[in-house]
């Protein structure tokens, strides 16, 4: 992966609108919360295969951290924190967010195919 290139995304973003399109979506503070501070509180969401079509897409940030939201026709999908991209088996659109020791806090994939189980 590498750091997100928002022109790049955004391009990305506009071509799968109006598609039905997969969507993968995990948050996770998980075990990294836990096994350090025994009064951290775990969070974490997970979909996969979400089958949805969104009119809108757009990426903001500030160099440092991103949010991507989808558009549907009764609501949003969004994701906090991106960090990182590529595009992964060639087309589906991986994005991450990593904290400062690399660890995965946040996962957003956007495929016109379903993801592996």
């Amino acid at each position: 992966m590498k750091p997100i290139e928002m022109e790049r995304v955004q391009q990305t973003l506009d071509e799968l609108k109006n598609k039905e399109v997969y969507v993968h979506l995990e948050t996770t503070n998980g075990a990294y919360a836990s096994h350090f501070n025994d009064k951290a509180y775990n969070v974490g969401a997970y979909i996969r295969n979400a089958k949805v079509s969104f009119n809108q897409a757009k990426i903001v940030g500030d160099g440092k951290s991103y949010r991507v939201g989808l558009k549907m026709e009764m609501g949003w999908i969004y994701a906090e924190g991106l960090t990182d991209w590529t595009m992964h088996e060639g087309s589906k659109l991986l994005m991450a967010g990593h904290d400062q020791e690399g660890r995965l806090m946040v996962s957003l994939e956007i495929s016109e195919t379903p993801f592996s189980h």
